[in-house]
């Protein structure tokens, strides 16, 4: 008998690769071609992002650290620590200035689902 694989997966995002996006470097666990629940983005904005959205997918942004504005549909919001910001399919945004960000798209993140106007 094979043993089942484990009901559970865990992820030290401090020791996950980071890869550009389009508003700096992020650190994507629990991304495998098996997962099309969600996954968690630890990303560190380093300049301004581009505007896009997403057809499919649904993201919840939290604020770790730094200051600046999200970019909500053409509507600016200050976020500081301890924001969080449920960004629905197909709401235009955008992260300003600098900080440090979780990101959980849910489904779980699909480059072929962000677009650019």
């Amino acid at each position: 008998m094979s043993p089942q694989p484990a009901n559970y997966m865990i992820a030290r995002l401090d020791t996950v690769p980071a890869v550009p996006c389009p508003c700096g470097f992020a650190r994507r666990a629990f991304a495998s071609p098996d997962n099309t629940t969600a996954t968690v983005h630890l990303t560190d904005i380093t300049e301004d992002a581009r505007v896009h959205y997403h057809k499919h997918m649904t993201e919840i942004y939290v604020i770790l650290e730094g200051e600046g504005e999200m970019e909500l549909d053409g509507e600016r919001v200050p976020v500081s620590p301890l924001t969080s910001i449920f960004i629905k399919p197909g709401c235009r945004h955008r992260a300003i200035g600098r900080m440090r960000i979780l990101n959980i798209p849910v489904p779980a993140f699909d480059p072929q689902d962000e677009w650019f106007d």
